[in-house]
């Protein structure tokens, strides 16, 4: 096994993470950790293209990677990311391989049993058309954005999420859902047809609206009523437990509602994100090195597991929401997280033949599995980060 082994203690929902407290023990060369980010990416490319097998998460106990097609909500960031790599190194290679991913998720603009059209199609095609104008590629972008509009609902105001759990949900909306809007409000930049301009802007209102308790976390699922359009219950699926603040779910809320600001420029969603962040980055249990426990109020902090993804979720949100307000804090926290994921206590090593760059993110406590891994959207968001930031210069 190539790290540390840890220890999970059922018992009191306790995970103990070779990284709970103090992160920074290990001190790397900027040159060292840059040969081990090229090695990394080089093991994407080393990775066979099959359009049943996009990298989901690696499974050190068993060493196995778990793969899936394209249907899964993971598979755009698989592609995702070789499109990033290439626009980080400029080496084709990663573009060759890029276009062979994505061509596999074209199917998915016909998929109308998930939410998950931005996750799968735009940080995949919407990845490619920041590297080339494809006509193609913007026509599988509003395929999809139609697709996805059939289940927005008008009377409750939102798209609908999942069709799991019919027996408890009538109509539920998870926080991660202001992730997909993107996909939305470019489809109307591209196409010229408002509709779904107007349909993210109603799910953002409806979400903001409902979603947020007054330290301004939110919660993960709501549960609305079909034929009266209110609010039936606030819960969890993630979580610890309904009320805790899911470290990714906050960040999936700072980041959506920085990206509807972007759409919009309407101050109230700018705000909205300013909030939620400050609410993320002042956390008392957050930890120095700016790499969240998995949930906030989990009652064994700090021998809990960190949560990478949340903090590149948020990291990546918090360069861009910098850039409209200007605080030094939201772009100093994304510094300090490229800094602390930048070192072998986050980096996998480079014998370890997988196509994943960072260790540590956390999956579903919901199935009690992916947790304390390396993750797919980890890397994803991590990657964006870093392209953000050097944008900025």
């Amino acid at each position: 096994m190539f790290r540390v082994s840890f220890i999970f203690i059922i018992l009191g929902f306790t995970c103990v993470s070779c990284i709970s407290k103090d992160k920074n023990k290990v001190v790397d060369s900027k040159e060292t950790i840059e040969a081990l980010l090229q090695a990394r990416y080089n093991k994407f490319l080393n990775y066979k293209v099959d359009s049943t097998a996009f990298a989901r998460s690696y499974n050190p106990k068993t060493t196995t990677i778990k793969k899936v097609p394209s249907e899964n909500w993971t598979s755009g960031f698989f592609a995702g990311s070789f499109w990033q790599i290439y626009m980080l190194t400029g080496n084709e290679g990663f573009k060759d391989k890029a276009e062979e991913w994505t061509a596999y998720i074209e199917k998915e603009k016909h998929n109308d049993r998930t939410h998950d059209m931005g996750f799968k199609v735009f940080c995949s095609f919407g990845n490619g058309l920041k590297v080339e104008d494809n006509q193609n590629y913007k026509d599988i972008i509003i395929k999809s954005a139609k697709t996805l509009s059939t289940r927005f609902n008008d009377k409750v105001g939102s798209i609908r999420s999942w069709d799991f759990n019919a027996d408890i949900w009538q109509f539920p909306v998870i926080i991660d859902n202001m992730m997909n809007l993107e996909l939305l409000f470019e489809a109307t930049k591209i196409s010229g047809d408002s509709t779904f301009h107007k349909i993210a802007v109603k799910h953002a209102n409806t979400t903001m609206k409902n979603h947020f308790r007054e330290d301004h976390s939110t919660w993960h699922v709501l549960d609305y009523d079909t034929n009266s359009g209110q609010v039936r219950g606030r819960v969890t699926h993630q979580g610890i437990n309904d009320n805790s603040a899911w470290a990714r779910g906050q960040g999936w809320a700072i980041n959506g509602f920085t990206t509807v600001y972007r759409y919009t420029k309407d101050k109230k969603y700018l705000d909205r994100a300013v909030k939620t962040a400050n609410f993320f980055i002042n956390h008392k249990d957050l930890p120095k090195d700016g790499i969240p426990y998995w949930d906030f109020s989990h009652p064994d902090i700090p021998n809990v597991s960190r949560d990478v993804s949340a903090a590149t979720v948020v990291a990546s949100a918090l360069v861009e929401l910098y850039q409209y307000t200007k605080n030094e804090a939201y772009l100093n926290y994304s510094k300090k997280v490229v800094n602390s994921l930048k070192s072998s206590n986050y980096i996998l090593p480079k014998d370890i033949n997988i196509p994943f760059i960072l260790d540590h993110s956390f999956g579903d406590w919901s199935k009690r599995h992916e947790m304390d891994e390396p993750i797919v959207y980890g890397d994803y968001y991590f990657l964006q980060t870093l392209l953000r930031l050097k944008a900025l210069k």
